[in-house]
């Protein structure tokens, strides 16, 4: 396992199953899993060898889940079905087309945000509280600015973690609002890109709300 800190940032490569264990609970979630990717963790016999969604198999989602309490803005799929305990779904509309099943004549440009837990914070009537989001960003890199106003329905003073960090996208976010954050990645080529990323977020100004 190695380490980075860079700024209020925490970095871990290595398995999050593996990882979680080992670190005091956070005060919340916001990640997207790598559905339909192959996942294998070594954390809990139950756990080893699972894909996270080969086809229909959400473990290592479902393990975070388990394993925090506190309020988790989480991606969704459409190959993966909704946690349980999901609130409300909010939308992204990436502006474009997406993946889905090959087999249909759609083509998909819209992908689900579960939002889970209590202790959210701020105004249903608020700007930064809509359903529905709509960008002309990359379809599958999440953008800062999405994953910025996200965040800042969660307290400040809450620690962010993503356990499934891939790019580095919602530590940027972090780092720009002057958030402590927690990431964990499995690939070493996404970490480094992560560290990057994130070390750069570190060099420029940061964000205010009036930004977003």
């Amino acid at each position: 396992m190695r380490v980075e800190q860079i700024g209020d940032a925490t970095l871990y490569l290595g398995d999050c199953l593996d990882i979680l264990p080992t670190l005091p609970k956070v005060g919340a979630l916001c990640t997207d899993p790598p559905y339909g990717v192959g996942y294998a963790s070594g954390w809990a016999n139950k756990f080893r060898h699972i894909s996270i969604a080969g086809d229909e198999t959400t473990a290592a989602r479902d393990a975070v889940l388990a394993w925090h309490s506190g309020p988790a803005i989480v991606f969704g799929s459409w190959k993966a079905p909704r946690p349980l305990s999901t609130k409300l779904v909010l939308t992204w509309d990436k502006g474009t087309v997406g993946m889905g099943d090959l087999s249909l004549p759609w083509f998909p440009c819209t992908e689900e945000i579960y939002v889970l837990g209590d202790g959210f914070v701020g105004s249903r009537t608020s700007a930064v509280m809509r359903h529905v989001w709509r960008n002309e960003f990359h379809p599958t890199e999440k953008p800062p600015a999405l994953m910025a106003e996200l965040l800042l329905k969660i307290d400040e003073a809450a620690t962010i973690l993503d356990p499934f960090m891939g790019s580095g996208t919602t530590g940027v976010a972090c780092a720009k609002l002057g958030r402590r954050f927690i990431g964990i990645e499995l690939e070493p080529r996404y970490f480094e890109i992560a560290c990057k990323r994130i070390d750069d977020a570190y060099r420029q100004p940061r964000l205010f709300k009036d930004e977003i």
